[in-house]
């Protein structure tokens, strides 16, 4: 299918204030050089705060990230997620039409669909409020046929009931996603065959219908201020990410002894790990040895930040992780904020009694050969 962008266009794009906060909040996931990785989220982001995905958005994005247009551009034209025209004002609604759907009766969805908002999808509906389309499986299956309406799942339906929906969604109401049926999840049609201990204690609805109904708005557009912005890849438990003057691509990779004025100065800076009372804390050092601490990111598992925050614990040199105890172990995994568990789930001390011997691990390897970071 050929997808092109839509032949009207805003003039400009720009994040909410929240959004914008968030948005480089993501970019710092990723190792200098490889921000242009936070392509996708950053597109969904923009798709979720204006319903579309715009020409100006995407060159916006593209210069946050130091990328050319046209690379921005082949992200967005093949992900069939990001609607490249507008959708409605309330919904654009998704109606899943494979071999579940269509046999239990996808086929009389669509026929709602072009009689209430447009014969065609893709299309707005002419009051604005509504678009719709066809999409390939949902994952509902057991609840044939279903359509995605905004954020949420609406299942069981009827084309009675589509059309109810349509309805009450114009009318500014949230209706209870799920079944429309009368059906607790996806439990056979004639009731529980088993389990049944559990269906007295149950909530009013399952899980994901009964966050939907506690959230209470199903089908907002995004600005950023729906849950705290939290960065916990940097070592932060909570709060928001500073926020940049201004965003520009990236500059250029600095030279190596500006580089380690930045590591240094960044090590200054990193949060300090909160002291949790599990196992018992190894041994640091202040500085690194002769002043010259060992390359941590050649242990499978630690990035630049992780190794930021490793120094500023005073670790810095292969041999000390491959001392850890068990009690130690258990410290560093319960105090590496934003990391917690990494140690044992990459066997940290492992790969360090190899490298501190002087040896070389598959990922080392890599790493020595610029494959990594």
């Amino acid at each position: 299918m050929l997808r092109r962008l839509h032949k009207e266009q805003p003039a400009t794009f720009a994040f909410t204030p929240a959004n914008l906060e968030w948005a480089q909040g993501q970019i710092t996931k990723y190792p200098e050089g490889r921000q242009a990785s936070a392509i996708i989220p950053l597109l969904w982001r923009a798709q979720e705060q204006e319903g579309w995905l715009t020409r100006p958005a995407i060159e916006h994005i593209a210069d946050m990230l130091g990328m050319a247009y046209i690379r921005a551009l082949e992200v967005a034209t093949f992900y069939f997620m990001f609607q490249l025209q507008p959708v409605g004002s309330i919904a654009n609604i998704q109606i899943c039409g494979t071999t579940s759907c269509m046999i239990c009766g996808a086929e009389d969805l669509v026929a709602v669909c072009r009689e209430l908002i447009n014969e065609k999808p893709h299309t707005l509906s002419a009051d604005g409020k509504f678009s719709w389309e066809e999409v390939e499986c949902l994952g509902a299956c057991t609840n044939a046929p279903m359509a995605q309406i905004g954020k949420d799942y609406y299942e069981d339906l009827t084309p009675d009931s589509l059309r109810d929906l349509i309805a009450r969604f114009s009318k500014g109401e949230v209706p209870v996603p799920g079944p429309q049926n009368g059906r607790y999840a996806s439990e056979p049609l004639a009731g529980l065959t088993s389990l049944k201990d559990y269906e007295a204690g149950r909530k009013q609805y399952n899980a994901s219908v009964q966050a939907a109904v506690d959230i209470g708005e199903t089908v907002k557009r995004i600005d950023g201020t729906e849950v705290p912005i939290l960065t916990p890849w940097l070592g932060k438990s909570g709060g928001k990410p500073a926020k940049a003057a201004k965003a520009e691509p990236k500059p250029a990779k600095a030279a190596p002894a500006e580089k380690a004025k930045v590591a240094a100065k960044e090590t200054k800076a990193a949060p300090a790990a909160s002291e949790a009372s599990v196992g018992s804390k190894p041994e640091g050092l202040a500085a690194a040895r002769d002043g010259k601490a060992d390359d941590l990111k050649q242990i499978k598992g630690i990035g630049p930040k992780l190794e930021i925050l490793c120094n500023s614990l005073g670790f810095y040199h292969f041999d000390q992780i491959a001392n850890w105890t068990e009690a130690e172990v258990a410290w560093v995994d319960e105090n590496l904020e934003g990391f917690k568990g990494r140690v044992t789930r990459d066997t940290w001390v492992e790969q360090a009694k190899i490298l501190a011997a002087g040896g070389a691990t598959e990922f080392s390897k890599r790493v020595d050969k610029g494959g990594v970071y």
